[in-house]
């Protein structure tokens, strides 16, 4: 049976350029910060700090704690070494198995095929000690172990959270190339706001970022909406604990919001989306919903944020198209939004420089492999655009 108290290491997954946005999250949550990779963070912990991150972080994909690192120069070897683990202590034997790998060795052609002789060893010892072995396949809502095979060093790790922690549960209708939830986490995280003034979101699209914003200024934990998590299928799971875990936390989700949230499209149909995806989350009270010209959108006095997610544009033609979007986007802020702090997500950044506005930061993101900016803009009385454009270079 696992000791849910034993510390080990956790391995928290993330986007690219998202680690210094999840390290300011594990330090608020008083976990330390071991190591910064290029789209993970490392901490320490228990297995039961593992179910309290899987419910609190905002920006994390996947919550791995290590089990163990070992060398590995062939199939065979990896095989041994993972059929030593003690799996009849972490998997049920009438549970379901599910293996998730990523793997570079020159011994194999296939990775699917390390996947494969991870997945024998985990059930031959199972077997060998209970007399019969877990089901297993692709479903991530059972028990799940992630394989780390680079030319001879191998990982193991159990995935405490299974199905990758972005898939909050609340976004039952997506539209149009929806940001991803950790995403809109993260960019709320870097504007700063914490519900203290307003967050204003035209372009709100499926509401993923007023959503978001929503969530953290009421301190309510994302995971609360899932209602599955790996940890769950792990032997010696106490549900218990995991009860009290999400009771307390749901508790502390009562953090009044001092300032308006304001979301609005141009589309009536992603305003109706949005809305209903505000109302699965259960913050549908504190988002305002309108339809209307991203221009037209309230501006109401005490300044706080203004965030737009406009279309990045892929081809030619589309840029030309979306020139003067830009230039629009940089009137609006100049002329509507005094007192503010603007921010404009965009992964063109040629299209970037069309809003005529110098930045004051210009903070790197990835949406997938899209290289991505979340340019800031302070508003104060009297911005003028620059002459030449162009000199506002990212």
């Amino acid at each position: 049976m696992t000791d849910f108290s034993k510390q080990g290491r956790i391995l928290i997954t993330c986007a690219k350029a998202m680690p210094q946005w999840l390290s300011l999250e594990l330090r608020e949550l008083g976990f330390p910060v071991v190591t910064e990779l290029d789209a993970a963070v490392v901490t320490t912990g228990s297995m039961a700090d593992a179910m309290k991150l899987n419910i609190s972080l905002r920006t994390a994909h996947r919550v791995l704690f290590s089990l163990k690192e070992f060398q590995a120069p062939d199939a065979e070897v990896l095989y041994k070494r993972v059929l030593e683990i003690p799996w009849e202590e972490y998997v049920p034997a009438d549970g379901y198995l599910c293996i998730n790998s990523k793997v570079s060795n020159e011994t194999i052609n296939d990775p699917r095929f390390a996947t494969l002789k991870c997945k024998d060893a985990i059930v031959d010892r199972i077997r060998s000690v209970h007399g019969k072995r877990p089901d297993s396949g692709s479903d991530q809502t059972g028990t799940v172990v992630f394989l780390y095979w680079q030319d001879k060093d191998a990982k193991i790790y159990l995935d405490t959270s299974g199905e990758p922690l972005s898939r909050r549960g609340y976004r039952k209708i997506p539209m149009k190339a929806p940001m991803q939830e950790t995403l809109a986490a993260g960019v709320i995280l870097a504007t700063g706001w914490r519900g203290e003034g307003n967050m204003i979101n035209p372009m709100c699209g499926s509401g993923t970022l007023a959503i978001e914003a929503a969530l953290l200024a009421q301190k309510r934990q994302p995971g609360l909406l899932r209602t599955n998590f790996g940890f769950e299928h792990i032997v010696g799971f106490d549900p218990g604990a995991w009860k009290k875990l999400r009771t307390n936390s749901r508790d502390a989700a009562k953090t009044p919001v001092n300032g308006r949230i304001i979301a609005t499209d141009i589309d009536p149909r992603a305003v109706e989306a949005a809305r209903k995806n505000a109302q699965t989350a259960g913050v549908d009270s504190l988002i305002e919903f309108a339809v209307c010209d991203f221009t037209e959108t309230e501006i109401p006095q005490g300044g706080g944020i203004v965030v737009l997610n406009p279309e990045y544009g892929e081809r030619l033609d589309e840029n030309e198209n979306l020139t003067k979007f830009y230039f629009g986007i940089g009137d609006f802020l100049k002329q509507k939004c005094e007192g503010y702090r603007g921010y404009v997500f965009t992964g063109n950044l040629e299209l970037a420089k069309r809003v005529g506005l110098r930045s004051k930061r210009r903070i790197p993101f990835f949406n997938s492999r899209i290289e991505c900016r979340l340019l800031e803009f302070e508003l104060y009385s009297g911005t003028k655009r620059k002459k030449n454009i162009e000199e506002t270079a990212l």
